[in-house]
């Protein structure tokens, strides 16, 4: 491998490397379901209002499900989010081991002189278990999770990668995201940061490609194999 592959030569561009949680480091739903959650608080949700209950039973995104709560109220908001974030800690402890080459990229990471974050849709509680559970904490500077009672601030929303530039006192232009979805995409490029779609499922390449992503990867051990290289 060398610095014309467009994966290496975007982690030797950044100083921090934010990596996406559920996803690149986690399954985070693989024991307990995202449907399942879902159904859950839209239970919830529809024991206290109809209307948004409704609205809510037409997606099985448990997200989408506390943006819903949200717009019907600051209370019920705030009811769904805590019942969320009472579900991701459920579900971390049952999602088995990080994604196959997650602990060697945070490892790397960190040898080869970069800030790591971790930067995701998630609560900063359930990713503090995952990576406590499995012994990865050390790896890591600092967490940005889900904006408690502001679900317009995740992404595609830039926030969260301004935030941990923030935290770690570097512009936020100097930081390249793994993530694995379009609005990973969208947030890297809304803050001016450079991003790697992690490609876990068909199509997904093609996507990012379009995109524009950076890079493109389907191995987070190819990701670990390049920083080793820095």
């Amino acid at each position: 491998m060398t610095h014309d592959d467009p994966l290496t030569e975007t982690l030797a561009n950044a100083r921090v490397v934010l990596f996406g949680f559920d996803g690149p480091l986690c399954d985070v739903f693989a024991g307990l379901p995202a449907p399942e959650v879902a159904r859950e608080l839209t239970a919830l949700l529809s024991a206290e209002d109809g209307t948004a209950g409704t609205k809510a039973a037409l997606t099985d995104d448990p997200l989408e499900v506390l943006r819903i709560a949200h717009e019907a109220g600051t209370d019920l908001g705030q009811k769904i989010e805590k019942a969320l974030t009472a579900a991701e800690l459920r579900a971390v402890a049952v999602a088995g081991r990080p994604t196959p080459g997650a602990a060697e990229a945070l490892q790397a990471a960190r040898a080869a002189g970069r800030g790591v974050a971790v930067v995701g849709d998630n609560s900063a509680e359930s990713v503090r278990v995952f990576l406590g559970l499995h012994g990865l904490e050390e790896y890591v500077t600092t967490i940005v999770g889900r904006p408690s009672e502001q679900p317009h601030l995740m992404k595609p929303n830039p926030f969260p990668l301004i935030t941990a530039a923030e935290q770690l006192h570097i512009d936020v232009t100097s930081c390249t995201l793994i993530g694995d979805s379009l609005t990973d995409v969208q947030a890297a490029h809304a803050a001016g940061a450079t991003v790697i779609g992690y490609a876990d499922g068909p199509h997904k390449a093609a996507r990012f490609a379009e995109a524009r992503a950076d890079a493109v990867t389907g191995d987070m051990l190819t990701v670990a194999a390049a920083l080793t290289t820095l």
